[in-house]
């Protein structure tokens, strides 16, 4: 098992140069050169290179080839958020290269290279928008070094002082008019004694590091079709598996019949595994033709047979209760509520949501004659799959080889604590013997019903004020499950508390002096999973909702409410006065039109929405919505807009459509995106983000456009109609 993540949410102006040492790692090999830096020399200043204690697939950050390729390893996996052209960027701020020259791969095998400081260094993964953060010093000074290396080698075989030469689109020249690209002093750069000092250059001249005009590297890949994803894989002799799970959650394989179906042309196979039957075929159709042929029965003792209806029902009853944990308690919330001279409750509740990426689940495995196992996934936990994976096929972890794929989204459902699909590409290759390579893909139905959703909850706000009309009391109490209990990832309960279920809540910025919130974690069979911006999704909801319907009972402008209980987060009210700003808060509308507004933090990274909104006739249209966001030092621009832009898309489809139900027998109603809806095109307003200029320490961008959106529409929403929606989605909410 992995070590625990000891620190889900550090700040990031905790990740310091100080909490690692610093070296540098290179070896020729082939007229390759190869840096990096870790916890602990790879090899003496000047000596040759150790061999590691195990083998890994990379032990660096960076290689240059004999041609001048570049190539990055990234520690971070990229889904479609940009994390390759993130630590592209890093790289090339320091380094030099032409944008033609550089190439970006996943990489994994040492923790001490890869491991997400942010997280602690324990572990390599991605997630909470941490990927710039955790890269942002390592892979500016590999850059850097790898300069310094290179020019070293070149004053030494021109005979010239280093200091001389520089360093432009990939060439090392020399006034004397000498000059040479990379490919050519990589072998002799990789023989240098390393630099024990790296020095980085000044933000005033940085050219790479905030440069709006920068393309990002992987673009003309993306729009020719040449940009691969596990989906693209094939390998000699390779068969394709498709999967039938058990239609309620907790059900397995009593019993099945695949005579049918493996007299079917093109059927190689048809297995039981601990996660359902596979039928496996020499294509994916031949494999589809011949499920519908299996007869499975099913053992349901421990199934989940409740449906949504339910399982929300339960939990609001359990929400009129005492929570079983307390996440954060200031002051007296009881004795200040009781002595209110008014009070304002509200109930909210959020359905379960599907991740919905557009590339379903997969994962190829192969097993070779040696004895090694090769896995090609989107591993966003490359550590616990491999562990995982090992587990399963009775091998050693460092037996098992990773292909770090790119994605075609995720949303967190790549994360899984027990290794789904990459398990179950090793389960079915071991059932068939290891005779061939195996892809497992899931279909689209298999991705809706397969299970890891957003956990449906409900809230229980109560707000209580003075006689003087001052905001005295507040009590939060959330019902739902956790995402992490039973899990590797169980540390990150603490005092009862999964901080997955009630960060956005328990730090709460208003300045309310009696503030409780409470936590009641459930244990429902329905398998849940982190989903993009995780418990903010539904607590940036609730209490941005409830604090615009008390600003209302207190007849105070929300923006102006809001900004008096800020005072001690300059952040917060930064880029909420400047999206209020930029929207025309205060001035006239044209008819019909409502502003509504939200601020929220997540993940170190500060978002505010004001959403232009019309209703007629029962329908929601957003018109428009302006964001303002504060991540610290920006590294690419167009990246943090797009990543808003498609954070605001995502959350906006959540709130106004999406919910994944069980029906009363437990069995998942929604099958594919004619049930399921995710934001269509037409329904995206009309968009503007505008950045925060700061020298704090850059965070992420990945998830932090997803919770604002929400309470912003929702707030508008009730200027047009007088209704608090407190149900989701909208389309849901506004019938109730």
């Amino acid at each position: 098992m992995l070590p625990k993540i000891i620190d889900h949410l550090a700040p990031a102006a905790s990740v310091k140069t100080s909490r690692r040492a610093f070296l540098v790692a290179s070896a020729a090999a082939a007229g390759a050169f190869v840096i990096g830096f870790g916890a602990g020399p790879a090899r003496a200043a000047g000596g040759a290179a150790a061999a590691p204690a195990q083998p890994v697939p990379f032990d660096a950050y960076l290689k240059i080839g004999a041609d001048g390729k570049v190539t990055i390893l990234s520690s971070q996996f990229d889904m479609g958020q940009g994390s390759y052209h993130g630590l592209a960027t890093l790289v090339n701020e320091e380094l030099g290269a032409s944008w033609d020259q550089i190439a970006v791969e996943g990489a994994t095998g040492d923790l001490k290279l890869y491991g997400n400081i942010v997280w602690g260094g324990a572990v390599q993964g991605t997630g909470g928008s941490s990927s710039i953060t955790t890269s942002f010093d390592r892979y500016r000074k590999a850059g850097a070094a790898a300069r310094m290396m290179l020019a070293a080698a070149a004053a030494k075989d021109w005979g010239v002082p280093a200091a001389e030469i520089s360093v432009t689109d990939g060439r090392l020249m020399h006034p004397s008019g000498k000059s040479a690209g990379f490919g050519g002093m990589a072998a002799k750069a990789a023989l240098l004694p390393v630099p024990k000092d790296v020095p980085l250059k000044d933000p005033k001249d940085w050219t790479q590091i905030g440069n709006a005009k920068l393309r990002r590297y992987d673009s003309k890949a993306k729009t020719d079709g040449t940009h691969p994803f596990t989906i693209d894989v094939k390998l000699p002799g390779m068969l394709t598996a498709v999967m039938i799970h058990p239609p309620r959650f907790g059900g397995t394989v009593k019993s099945f019949d695949g005579s049918k179906a493996k007299a079917m042309k093109g059927v190689v196979d048809v297995v039981a595994t601990p996660r359902g039957v596979a039928v496996v075929g020499e294509h994916m159709w031949a494999a589809l033709a011949a499920r519908d042929a299996v007869r499975v029965t099913w053992d349901e003792t421990k199934a989940e047979t409740r449906g949504s209806a339910a399982i929300l029902a339960e939990y609001e009853k359990r929400a009129a209760d005492k929570p079983q944990a307390t996440a954060r308690n200031d002051g007296d919330a009881a004795k200040a509520m009781a002595g209110a001279a008014k009070t304002v409750e509200a109930i909210f509740r959020f359905p379960y949501l599907a991740h919905a990426a557009m590339e379903p689940l997969n994962a190829v495995a192969r097993m070779n004659g040696d004895g090694t196992l090769e896995l090609w996934a989107g591993h966003q936990l490359p550590g616990l799959y491999q562990a995982i994976a090992a587990g399963i096929a009775g091998i050693k972890p460092e037996q098992v080889a990773l292909h770090i794929m790119k994605t075609g989204g995720g949303f967190g459902r790549r994360g899984t604590p027990d290794g789904d699909i990459v398990a179950e590409a090793v389960m079915v290759a071991k059932a068939i013997g290891y005779k061939a390579p195996v892809k497992v893909q899931w279909t689209r139905e298999n991705d809706m019903r397969g299970g890891r959703y957003r956990p449906a909850y409900v809230h229980r706000l109560k707000a209580g004020f003075d006689a003087a009309g001052k905001l005295v009391a507040w009590d939060h109490h959330i019902v739902g499950q956790s995402i992490v209990a039973g899990t590797p990832f169980q540390g990150l309960i603490q005092n009862g508390i999964d901080q997955t279920s009630v960060e956005g809540a328990s730090n709460l910025p208003y300045a309310v002096p009696n503030l409780h919130v409470g936590l009641t974690s459930t244990e429902v069979g329905v398998p849940p999973l982190w989903w993009r911006a995780v418990g903010s999704t539904h607590t940036a909801y609730a209490t941005e909702v409830f604090l615009d319907q008390v600003a209302a009972s207190a007849g105070a402008d929300p923006l102006a409410f809001r900004l008096a209980l800020l005072e001690h987060h300059p952040r917060h009210a930064a880029v909420l006065k400047l999206a209020a700003e930029k929207a025309g808060w205060g001035k006239p509308l044209a008819k019909g039109r409502f502003l509504g507004l939200a601020v929220h933090e997540s993940f170190h990274t500060f978002v505010a929405h004001v959403a232009e909104v019309s209703v007629s006739g029962g329908e929601v249209k957003v018109h428009r919505v302006v964001a303002a966001v504060d991540c610290g030092t920006v590294v690419n621009p167009n990246v943090v807009k797009a990543q808003i832009e498609g954070g605001t898309g995502f959350g906006l489809g959540a709130i106004l459509a999406e919910e994944l139900t069980l029906g009363a027998d437990g069995m998942v109603e929604q099958g594919n995106y004619d049930s399921y809806t995710p934001l269509r095109l037409s329904a995206m307003p009309d968009m503007e983000v505008h950045i925060v200029a700061s020298d704090a320490p850059p965070t992420g961008v990945g998830e932090p456009g997803v919770p604002s959106i929400g309470p912003a529409v929702a707030s508008a929403v009730a200027r047009a109609t007088g209704k608090w929606i407190t149900t989701l989605p909208l389309t849901r909410g506004m019938q109730s």
